[in-house]
């Protein structure tokens, strides 16, 4: 290899998410139908060089062990017997402890990348098990744009796509430990006045098991949720995986920006926000 490879890696939404019992293993089971966000993407450069080396335009997010982009290159070297050195930058537009699986959208970036890089000595059907190893998102990154997750999130069944949505995220400034929302779930309350019940439409329905026990932590997601449900311009609501990311359906014909700017004006003036269509 003489020249960067540059890959994006989308983030996800959770259309819906249900989470069936706890497993032996410590994990949950679920059920869940999720969608890749092609409009909004990190980007990673893979470049040949003299020894290995990880960079990234966000000081937030760790170099060492804990790095999934590190963990991914590390398992695909067992796997594969290939080491080539690499310099890795990573540059991060998908937030992190968001609920919409950046990290784990880069994991699988770099596994397709090391595979391309290595003639695809392996293939899809033994990336996804090595992506089952390091993180129960990951292996949806490797398959279609939507897709019916199972087991632990690791068993992917393609599923048909929804149609082009627009729609609106909105992120306070904290993120949701994904372990701390499943650890509160068994026993979780539903707070008075919040909408919990699926929203359906002719494609589906919105859903999170998960809203119940990280409303009841962070009570300002429940506002969000209230406060864009309130809306005119909302046809259903909803939080991505374990949060924090809240995300507005929009119906036909409303506008993105006026209400982005009303969240920022009598929410909170930090939030993050994209909007964009689902299919983009």
């Amino acid at each position: 290899m003489n020249e960067a490879l540059i890959l994006e890696a989308p983030a996800k939404l959770n259309l819906s998410l249900r989470v069936l019992r706890r497993r032996e293993d410590g994990f949950h089971e679920i059920d869940s139908l999720m969608v890749r966000l092609p409009g909004l993407c990190d980007r990673l450069t893979f470049r040949p060089a003299a020894s290995d080396a990880f960079s990234c335009d966000d000081p937030s997010v760790p170099s060492d062990g804990s790095n999934l982009v590190l963990k991914a290159r590390d398992a695909y070297r067992v796997a594969s017997g290939r080491a080539q050195p690499l310099a890795i930058h990573l540059e991060k537009r998908v937030p992190h402890g968001a609920g919409l699986g950046g990290g784990s959208s880069d994991a699988a970036a770099t596994l397709q990348a090391l595979d391309r890089l290595s003639d695809e000595p392996l293939g899809t059907e033994r990336l996804m098990e090595i992506a089952a190893t390091l993180g129960s998102d990951i292996p949806f990154f490797l398959g279609g744009a939507t897709a019916r997750a199972r087991g632990r999130g690791e068993r992917i069944d393609a599923a048909p796509n929804p149609p082009a949505l627009r729609l609106v995220l909105l992120k306070p400034s904290f993120g949701v430990a994904t372990p701390d929302a499943y650890g509160r779930w068994a026993g979780s309350k539903e707070l008075p006045g919040i909408l919990y019940a699926p929203q359906r439409f002719p494609w589906g329905e919105l859903v999170n098991d998960l809203e119940r026990p990280v409303f009841w932590k962070h009570l300002f997601l429940a506002e969000t949720k209230a406060w864009l449900l309130a809306r005119p311009e909302v046809a259903g609501a909803l939080m991505s995986g374990s949060g924090s990311t809240m995300f507005a359906v929009l119906r036909s014909g409303a506008e993105a920006g006026p209400m982005i700017d009303a969240a920022r004006s009598e929410l909170d003036p930090t939030l993050w926000a994209w909007s964009g269509t689902l299919g983009d």
